[in-house]
């Protein structure tokens, strides 16, 4: 079983310890109007060549999968280009995000099969004459509940799936729509284990990531550090309660940082929250791309969770889903 990377394929054992949500880039429709939004790219490039790097030789990480929308800044020359100069293997995605915030007025006067056609061609020949192909497909839902526009470009990714054989890496809102796409996924004929539900550990509630799992899908505690959409101490605790319930083989782990931004950010943040980023900016932790490694984990151990089912997590459990693996469960 193949993997398909900006840089070429490479086979599922090669992946290692992977991060299979995370972001160099993002710009929101609209940045670029913005005069005084700033963007360096060269600067982007450094900064993003140190941070894989750091995770690279510190902490073991080979595998950096970057699901970033098509509309929200997704630039694969980019990709590319910080992957050659990192030594880190990245993949790319094809897919649109979710309506509130995105799903361009041109694609969503297209049908099923014209979007399928688009996401088919971006893992078969590539983004544009980049010649740099997708290898993984993005899903993206609102809160509370799946529009009918979303529908139709789940759809649309479920036919490119089932065509391709690439698996669907979601996005989901506020802790809602994990059970409600599995759903979807059935309907339109894709094997839950060909699914990586991402941010429900937005969601404290167990109960909800016990329907995700039993749901035969692999589960994203994929936000670890957004502390103001989630405390990190009630990820670890579910996270545990996963682990020791037997579900360790579905669980997959990230940060959903990124290295740059292009102007504002795509909310009114309060004083609170600017002062925070702004002590997290002067410490060199802003969006610091090693957190989970050096303070998320650790918290898992306390937690009760042992440094094997850990290192299973970050290396078994991405080689699964990309091999397409029923997941197994460990009671």
């Amino acid at each position: 079983m193949m993997v398909q990377t900006v840089t070429g394929r490479i086979s599922v054992e090669s992946l290692g310890i992977t991060l299979m949500h995370e972001h160099l880039f993002i710009a929101f429709p609209g940045a670029w109007f913005d005069p005084l939004a700033k963007f360096d790219r060269a600067e982007l490039v450094k900064e993003a060549v140190r941070r894989l790097m750091q995770l690279r030789t510190e902490h073991g990480v080979r595998t950096f999968v970057d699901p970033c929308p098509i509309e929200t800044g997704r630039d694969v020359a980019l990709m590319k280009e910080v992957s050659e100069k990192s030594g880190m293997q990245i993949v790319c995605a094809t897919g649109f995000y979710y309506e509130e915030m995105g799903l361009p007025i041109y694609w969503r006067a297209r049908t099923v099969d014209e979007i399928a056609e688009f996401y088919i061609r971006e893992i078969t020949h590539g983004v544009g004459d980049t010649g740099v192909r997708a290898g993984v497909i993005k899903v993206s839902t609102g809160a509370p509940v799946v529009t009918e526009q979303e529908r139709k470009f789940l759809a649309a990714a479920c036919v490119a799936q089932r065509t391709t054989g690439v698996p669907i890496v979601t996005h989901t809102t506020n802790g809602y729509g994990g059970p409600e796409q599995q759903h979807l996924f059935a309907a339109n004929g894709v094997a839950a284990r060909r699914c990586l539900i991402g941010h429900c550990c937005t969601s404290p509630d167990p109960a909800y990531h016990r329907r995700v799992v039993e749901g035969g899908s692999y589960i994203g505690f994929d936000q670890i550090g957004m502390d103001y959409c989630q405390r990190d101490v009630v990820r670890a605790d579910n996270v545990a309660k996963l682990v020791h319930g037997g579900f360790r083989s579905q669980i997959i782990l990230s940060m959903d940082r990124l290295c740059g931004r292009l102007g504002k950010f795509n909310f009114q943040p309060t004083p609170e929250q600017l002062a925070d980023f702004e002590r997290l900016r002067s410490q060199g932790l802003w969006q610091a791309h090693a957190y989970m490694f050096t303070d998320f984990i650790p918290m898992l151990h306390a937690h009760g969770v042992n440094q094997a089912d850990i290192a299973s997590i970050l290396e078994d459990n991405p080689r699964r889903f990309f091999a397409g693996e029923v997941p197994t469960q460990r009671r």
